[in-house]
């Protein structure tokens, strides 16, 4: 989403982004009760976003299908990180003034001009409303007490609203909002949620097999003489 501003800032608002299938930019989350009502296929943080800047997201559905950002990223992996070796850079922020001045003489060398230069580009929105847009928006239900839960705390509404549901901004620069029908609402933060505590472990029992005495065991020997034979020889003795 910052890449993004950053792009709208320079250029404009696009008609359309070709994207891959990256969880960050299409979302594989099962459609919820509401999606299927409105037979609406579940979208990401950032297709959201670009969907209210009225965006076009296009997926590719291969690798080959955006073969040329996909070359581009070959060519740097192997020309920048040598360029970057020469120079003697070692950390990410001498790497990234460095490209300051690599990424237009690499773009003079190598880029390829639109066979139509005619700029389709929208113009940018003020800053203030890009940063409404381009941010994480959750739905959370509001409690009897108007206090919702989010990212393991509990906020207080501090107004009066008939909200049952409101929806939870957290804006790039790091700052939360709290709205309703586009309205921000007034709120605090007053606890933070306890973890859950884990569930105890299952004890499973060992269930014994039961004992077969062997062959030879006493209780299975024979006796030599049961009692019927017994009363049976002192009947024929003389």
């Amino acid at each position: 989403m910052d890449s993004m501003k950053r792009y709208i800032k320079l250029y404009g608002i696009p008609q359309s982004v070709y994207l891959d299938k990256h969880s960050t930019y299409k979302s594989w989350a099962k459609p919820t009760i509401d999606e299927q009502l409105s037979d609406q296929e579940p979208m990401s943080h950032f297709e959201k976003s670009l969907a209210a800047l009225e965006v076009e997201v296009i997926h590719a559905n291969s690798p080959q299908a955006k073969g040329r950002v996909e070359r581009l990223f070959k060519t740097l992996q192997d020309r920048l990180v040598r360029e970057m070796r020469l120079q003697g850079i070692k950390s990410v922020d001498e790497a990234n003034m460095f490209l300051e001045t690599y990424l237009p003489k690499h773009n003079r060398r190598f880029r390829k001009e639109a066979r139509d230069k005619a700029d389709l580009h929208r113009p940018a929105l003020h800053r203030s409303e890009l940063d409404r847009i381009l941010c994480i928006k959750e739905e959370r239900t509001v409690k009897n007490d108007f206090t919702i839960a989010y990212a393991n705390k509990l906020y207080q509404i501090e107004q009066m609203t008939r909200a049952k549901k409101v929806t939870v901004k957290e804006r790039l620069e790091g700052s939360l909002h709290i709205t309703y029908k586009g309205e921000d609402l007034r709120y605090r933060m007053i606890a933070e949620q306890a973890p859950k505590e884990a569930p105890a472990p299952i004890c499973l029992i060992e269930v014994k097999k039961p004992w077969i005495p062997p062959a030879d065991h006493p209780w299975k020997k024979r006796p030599t003489f049961t009692p019927r034979r017994r009363r049976e020889q002192q009947l024929s003795e003389p």
